[in-house]
C-alpha cells in the first residue's frame, strides 16, 4: 500500500483504549513512552500479539525486550503531555462513532475490510475522483 502509494498515502496513528479493556489506557501510555525513543511501532506490535494478557508486568517485559531506557519509560509514562495525547484521540474517535479498534478511515470515510486488499482499493477510489 505504502509502496505503491508512497507519495499519496500517509498513515496517521491515534489511540482509542477501550473502556472495557483494564489496561488500554496504561498500553497506548506505554507506546507513545516507547515512541519517544524511537520505539513505538515496535512496542505497538508487541502489545497486539499479547493484548489479551495485557497488565502492568507485561508492559514492563515489553520495554525491557525492547532495550529501552527504563528510567526515560517512566519518566515519559508519568509525563501528563502524553495522557493529555491520548485523551485528546480518544474524544476524537468519540466525536466520530468508533466503537472498536483497529479502526481504519481513509479520507475521513471508514472502512469496513481489514484486508491490504481493501484499503488498497479505497485508495484508487480516493485518487480517481
Amino acid at each position: 500500500m505504502f509502496e505503491k502509494n508512497p507519495d499519496t498515502v500517509k498513515l496517521v496513528f491515534k489511540n482509542y483504549p477501550l473502556r472495557s479493556h483494564k489496561y488500554a489506557r496504561s498500553a497506548a501510555t506505554a507506546a507513545l513512552a516507547a515512541g519517544r525513543q524511537g520505539k513505538f511501532w515496535e512496542f505497538h506490535d508487541e502489545l497486539f500479539k499479547i493484548y489479551k494478557q495485557i497488565n502492568d508486568e507485561k508492559i514492563t517485559e515489553i520495554a525491557e525486550k525492547l532495550a529501552l531506557d527504563m528510567p526515560r519509560f517512566q519518566s515519559s509514562i508519568e509525563d501528563p503531555a502524553i495522557r493529555a495525547i491520548i485523551s485528546k484521540d480518544a474524544q476524537e474517535g468519540v466525536r466520530i462513532g468508533i466503537r472498536g479498534v483497529p479502526s481504519v478511515f481513509i479520507n475521513g470515510k471508514q472502512i469496513r475490510g481489514r484486508r491490504l486488499q481493501d484499503f488498497q482499493r479505497a485508495i484508487d477510489q480516493q485518487l480517481n475522483k
